[in-house]
């Protein structure tokens, strides 16, 4: 397993690191010996960093981490994530700190490495929306988690990188954060590239840039598109977190993708793994699995390493064609 420096933290990272969240949700859905193979075989595997959320089944991955962690022996690095309720927002430390302790008392630990926003950030505050004032104002978002750092109650603060790209990059630039969860797989990889003009979706263009140029962690999310590349069969569970798409037109340009790539580079998860792993500036790929064999086969991918160029070049070239839609 390759690691990679997780912004200006110091710290090294796996470049893959083991997602528990609810739509792949093998801690959320599995059973006890399911779950604890998965973390096994992750941890054999060279990756050292779990990654939840307070949100994941309604706090069923922290539950299971909460055991699972402790009983493996492994002293991984952990985040976690919280959510505030926009709607009720007369004490952000405080409400932020509410829901670090109930995250700790599911994970049964006193302190996470990294406490992470997960609200989406733009310029109209409203539903899970929040404005670069709420957080970046006086007592808002990072100077709760300031707050918690000098308890000692967590090293790193980030943010999810979702939303409104402008706002974002806002919050980015202001280096109140060390980590930022960005939105970058090969349907959509408008965080870190110039996007041609055929080409449709939401851009999230000059996040990557931004983190970049800011010391800042770039976590990459929904490398499988909530599955949607991965595999053609669907869960039930498939959610767009970006605009300006559907689950048809992502299913479209999967297709076109894979069209484009050959059958000689690996499965179609281990190609949108390597293509993630292709870019430098990605921290590390945060990968949800929903069978054991989805761990191995993601180990499998990072041994491979980066697409070859000339994959990379039809990529290139079917983004500029808007996926070959006539």
């Amino acid at each position: 397993m390759k690691h990679r420096a997780f912004g200006s933290t110091g710290i090294q990272v796996s470049e893959i690191i083991f997602g528990a969240g609810a739509v792949g949700g093998i801690l959320v859905y599995k059973d006890d010996a399911t779950k604890r193979d998965a973390i096994r075989r992750a941890f054999a595997g060279g990756i050292n960093w779990v990654d939840t959320a307070a949100a994941y089944g309604n706090g069923k991955s922290e539950e299971s981490l909460g055991w699972l962690l402790p009983e493996s022996g492994a002293t991984p690095y952990l985040s976690t994530k919280f959510q505030l309720d926009v709607e009720n927002l007369n004490d952000i430390p405080a409400q932020i700190e509410e829901r670090l302790m109930t995250s700790l008392a599911r994970l049964k630990r006193t302190a996470v490495d990294v406490l992470q926003l997960h609200n989406r950030i733009g310029t109209k505050p409203g539903g899970r929306v929040m404005t670069v004032e709420q957080i970046l104002g006086k007592n808002g978002v990072a100077d709760g988690l300031d707050r918690l750092r000098e308890k000692g109650l967590i090293k790193y603060r980030g943010i999810t990188a979702l939303g409104e790209a402008a706002s974002v990059c806002e919050v980015i630039r202001s280096k109140r954060f060390d980590s930022a969860q960005v939105y970058y797989n090969l349907l959509n990889p408008s965080a870190g590239r110039s996007m041609p003009k055929a080409w449709t979706g939401q851009n999230l263009g000059g996040i990557i840039e931004a983190c970049k140029s800011n010391g800042v962690a770039v976590m990459a999310i929904r490398i499988f598109a909530a599955g949607i590349i991965a595999t053609d069969e669907r869960t039930g569970r498939e959610s767009m977190l970006t605009t300006d798409t559907t689950l048809a037109e992502e299913q479209r340009k999967a297709k076109a993708v894979f069209d484009a790539t050959g059958s000689n580079h690996g499965t179609r998860a281990q190609v949108a793994l390597r293509f993630v792993l292709s870019n430098p500036d990605v921290s590390c790929a945060i990968i949800g699995s929903a069978e054991l064999q989805h761990v191995d086969e993601a180990l499998q991918a990072a041994a491979m390493g980066p697409l070859p160029a000339d994959v990379l070049a039809r990529l290139d070239a079917l983004y500029g064609s808007d996926f070959g839609r006539v």
